[in-house]
């Protein structure tokens, strides 16, 4: 069976009514036959058929056991972390999204949980980082927004043996690209927000595991934290869901010929793109990842400096200047000043966050559209640093 065929059956039909698309169970509690007795459910916190739907959807697209919907991204990242205590540490890779890195920062440190930064692109970084005290690698594979690959295989078996779990936030690749349990991965984070939702108009995050204990630990923790999915956004994921690999597979060709563009534009100094042969991490991309590299492309300017990257972001008109990725419309966004800015300058350089770094995200557009639009803010771009450099010529 296609994977899309899969998909879409695995919606189910409402057994009550026969009705094609998964109600709406606008509930906040449920009538009991007798204490403890009821129909699978009692509370909305603890579950609704709404979002039970969706998680055993989304489940059954990343390979996994059990999957838990939550009411945003860093609600499901949280939701992971609570898995620690203190004196704990995390290996993270340093290419980390600045959401992620303010939590593990701000919140957690002061709970006693250490964090390391590596470049886990090297898996010998890893090795030499990770200590009997690691309890999670928290990979981001592509990651946001340099489009890092990390060896998901290598880095399980590795963590593995110092018993520790892995997470894999796979966001920018989706279940459509690549599926990190099936390389070893424990657990599976999403912004349910971007590529599964589709449409820019929820947010919403979710947890996948294969493990029986994972699930049941990470069960509770939803419960117990409260930070749910509310039925109205379950449903809405589960339609934007419907046609994901749909969309996916045209914004991942869109993306390979705006990278293509990219890479030919004097004003570029880098292109950041797995699909790229160039890029230095290709090879693996091409390995995990099911021949789909992903709708979203980054790139640095020669003028790297934030106002050029502004100047850049603020001449599209295709592209959108906003926060998130993976809808429909193509949006664009400068990290440093944006998606990133939470994380010290010294650190986001590090990382290869350049000042001039500018993210774009692919939508459904044709790409002639969204090539044609970024010459023109290439022009633009020139123009304005022609004016700059007039003046001091009149001067001189």
């Amino acid at each position: 069976m296609g994977k899309t065929t899969q998909l879409i059956h695995s919606v189910p039909v409402d057994e009550l009514t026969g009705s094609i698309s998964v109600p709406i169970y606008q509930t906040a509690t449920y009538v009991q036959e007798a204490p403890g007795v009821n129909k699978g459910y009692d509370y909305g916190r603890s579950n609704n058929p709404t979002r039970h739907a969706l998680e055993q959807i989304v489940a059954g697209l990343e390979g996994g056991r059990s999957a838990f919907a939550f009411a945003t991204g860093l609600a499901a990242i949280d939701a992971v972390l609570k898995l620690l205590r203190a004196g704990d540490e995390i290996l993270a890779v340093d290419d980390i999204y600045g959401g992620a890195y303010r939590l593990f920062t701000h919140i957690y440190e002061k709970f006693g949980i250490r964090v390391t930064y590596v470049d886990t692109t090297n898996v010998e970084n890893v090795a030499e980082c990770i200590t009997e005290k690691t309890r999670l690698v928290w990979l981001e594979s592509p990651t946001n927004p340099t489009l890092k690959i990390s060896d998901i295989e290598k880095i399980a078996s590795l963590a593995h043996a110092k018993g520790a779990w892995v997470v894999v936030d796979n966001t920018f690749a989706s279940p459509v690209a690549q599926q990190p349990l099936r390389l070893g991965a424990d657990i599976v984070v999403h912004s349910g927000t971007k590529y599964l939702g589709g449409h820019s108009d929820l947010v919403a995050g979710l947890v996948i595991v294969n493990n029986s204990d994972l699930a049941e630990k990470i069960k509770f923790i939803q419960n117990a934290s409260g930070g749910i999915l509310g039925p109205q956004d379950c449903w809405l994921l589960i339609r934007g869901i419907e046609t994901v690999t749909l969309r996916v597979e045209r914004q991942c060709r869109t993306a390979l010929r705006v990278a293509e563009f990219l890479s030919g534009q004097e004003e570029v100094a880098e292109v950041f793109y797995p699909g790229l042969p160039s890029h230095r991490n290709h090879d693996i991309a091409a390995r995990q990842q099911s021949g789909l590299f992903g709708g979203i492309v980054s790139f640095s300017l020669k003028e790297n400096t934030e106002a050029a990257a502004v100047r850049f972001v603020t001449s599209t008109t295709y592209f959108k200047l906003a926060e998130s990725l993976g809808g429909v419309k193509s949006l664009l966004c400068h990290p440093a000043q944006m998606t990133h800015k939470s994380i010290p300058r010294e650190k986001r350089l590090q990382a290869g966050i350049s000042d001039s770094l500018i993210r774009l995200s692919c939508g459904i557009e044709e790409s002639e559209d969204l090539i044609a639009d970024l010459k023109q803010a290439f022009r633009a771009l020139a123009t304005q640093a022609q004016r700059q450099v007039e003046p001091l010529k009149e001067w001189a």
